[in-house]
């Protein structure tokens, strides 16, 4: 399927991200399985609504381990697809930046759940580099207000009970329907909407294949599923798009 693709659309998750540094949530040392409590922080209501909330999340951003990550081989092989000329899109569920770092594209990675690399004022819609607002952390200012209008800031990122950018959210269905081959990568592909783009390319009339660690919803769908592990599978799995 892959040799044949001349369109592959890409869907990665958290569990690209593990041989990196960075923890995935779901897994069995995901960030929400080992502390349930944790995923308040990334609840929408929870952050604007709860001040304790926003300052244990600005003390977890200052030690999120993406600001020293760097790309592993599964990110790599994604950038030789790019330059194989057979990737359609890189949609990504992280918001850790490890794709364009790697060397993906900007146009061809469409994040749809935002980047933790930007902040932005929830009333004002002010955006301004995250570095900026941790250093104000670090100065003693535990939940940092926007400089321009006051309001609540939280990293430019997705969190549960808000929505997704429109035209992002469009375009990713757009890459999803426009593939002949959908690969699915480290995803628990329990989150929606990117969930459901997997359904989208099949009705579209693409091949879906899971590279997962764990089952997935969407398996009995797919046309393959690979349980090794990504950093192992993947180059191994594009070498016949590449080469």
């Amino acid at each position: 399927m892959v040799r044949k693709a001349e369109r592959i659309t890409v869907l990665t998750g958290a569990g690209i991200s593990t041989d990196s540094g960075i923890p995935d949530y779901r897994g069995p040392n995901g960030v929400w399985t080992r502390d349930p409590k944790a995923e308040r922080l990334a609840t929408y209501d929870d952050y604007v609504n709860d001040p304790e909330v926003r300052r244990e999340s600005w003390r977890k951003r200052i030690e999120h381990p993406a600001w020293e990550a760097t790309p592993n081989a599964a990110h790599d092989a994604l950038v030789e697809l790019e330059r194989a000329g057979r990737l359609r899109a890189l949609i990504t569920q992280n918001v850790d930046g490890l794709h364009q770092r790697a060397g993906s594209s900007a146009e061809s990675v469409i994040e749809i759940h935002g980047t933790i690399w930007f902040a932005e004022c929830v009333s004002c819609g002010d955006r301004r580099p995250m570095a900026e607002l941790m250093a104000r952390v670090r100065a003693g200012e535990p939940d940092p207000a926007c400089a321009m209008c006051g309001g609540i800031v939280k990293s430019a990122t997705i969190s549960f009970g808000q929505a997704l950018d429109p035209a992002v959210l469009t375009a990713a269905v757009e890459a999803a329907q426009d593939c002949d081959l959908f690969l699915a990568v480290g995803t628990s592909l329990a989150v929606h909407p990117a969930a459901g783009l997997c359904e989208i390319a099949v009705r579209a009339g693409a091949s879906l294949v899971i590279v997962n660690a764990q089952p997935t919803p969407y398996d009995d769908l797919a046309d393959a599923v690979i349980r090794e592990p990504i950093g192992d599978a993947l180059p191994v799995l594009l070498a016949s798009a590449v080469g």
